[in-house]
């Protein structure tokens, strides 16, 4: 079974600590039987301060990332200006327990151990926004990308803040095992099933006045339609709306512009039709409304980079 191992370092902060628990640990197959064995470590297995007013007990220490297949890195409190206070010996001695093959995920601020271990020279990565120009000031030889919700570069996945730590575990998830089981998690959650790694971190979505109709009911509605064209008309009239009231409320709620999260929700919708059914591409592309298989193929490929064939051959290849 896949051993997702959590570091808890002092000073760590609980919400992230347990997005790994929490996502992985609710993953189940159609058995029931759970898809990941979640830990949780600090480095001398004893009892972890935490940033807030109480403390955490672990079971386990760092000899439990010798096992590790996922370590996540949860972030914790330092601002320092100075790598070695990021990565001091002990938890050097803890990374080099690692084997080769490990995927290692930073959540928020902790992609500065990484970055101080020189994990991440050469490679793109991501922290939060409000930290990017720190952090790329101390790391120059990594590619800060401030503007993207998580990064995937080899083996190192590298999340900005808070709710993007459980996009990018939600993500991995999905890597793993699709996206039927992604979504049901999120659904047991109560979390977006999908944000696109590369989605702006921070969007302004000023509150709109309680009197203000929403697009909640029209998105809900738009979902149960995948199989059409719709309109940015007929989405606006079904919200009683005008285009340009809708088009401005749908921005404001969702921080995208409505043919973008329709094409995103299409592509969502062809994935898992290619992960659970036989159906024929040309077919998968009608029931995501995406009319033809040559225009499903255009968009995957943009967004995950191979075509239906490839991604339901190497899904069905790796057993899931």
């Amino acid at each position: 079974m896949h051993r997702v191992v959590a570091l808890a370092l002092e000073g760590v902060y609980p919400f992230e600590l347990s997005i790994p628990a929490k996502i992985f640990g609710t993953a189940a197959g159609p058995d029931g039987a759970p898809l990941y064995e979640v830990i949780t470590c600090s480095l001398d297995g004893r009892p972890v301060t935490t940033g807030s007013d109480f403390t955490i007990g672990v079971s386990h220490d760092s000899e439990a990332l010798r096992t590790a297949d996922t370590l996540v890195i949860p972030p914790f409190t330092c601002d320092s200006d100075d790598a070695r206070d990021w990565l001091p010996g002990e938890l050097a001695d803890a990374l080099a327990l690692l084997p080769a093959t490990a995927r290692i995920v930073s959540i928020c601020s902790a992609s500065y151990v990484l970055a101080a271990a020189g994990l991440l020279d050469g490679r793109r990565a991501t922290t939060h926004w409000n930290q990017a120009a720190h952090f790329q000031r101390m790391f120059p030889q990594v590619e800060v990308d401030a503007d993207v919700l998580f990064v995937e570069d080899g083996r190192m996945f590298t999340a900005a803040g808070v709710a993007a730590g459980v996009d990018l575990c939600l993500h991995l998830l999905r890597r793993d095992h699709g996206s039927e089981i992604a979504n049901r998690v999120a659904r047991l959650c109560v979390v977006p099933p999908w944000r696109e790694g590369g989605q702006a971190q921070y969007i302004e979505r000023p509150m709109p006045e309680p009197e203000a109709a929403t697009t909640a009911a029209t998105r809900a509605w738009a979902l149960e339609q995948l199989h059409r064209p719709l309109s940015l008309a007929e989405l606006a009239q079904h919200a009683r709306m005008s285009v340009r009231t809708f088009c401005r409320r749908f921005r404001e709620e969702v921080g995208m512009p409505p043919g973008q999260w329709l094409a995103q929700r299409r592509v969502d919708h062809a994935r898992r039709l290619l992960e659970t059914t036989d159906l024929p591409v040309d077919q998968v592309a009608a029931h995501a409304g995406f009319g033809t298989a040559v225009s499903l193929r255009q968009h995957l490929s943009a967004v995950i980079g191979v075509s239906p064939t490839a991604y339901r051959r190497a899904f069905t290849a790796a057993g899931r």
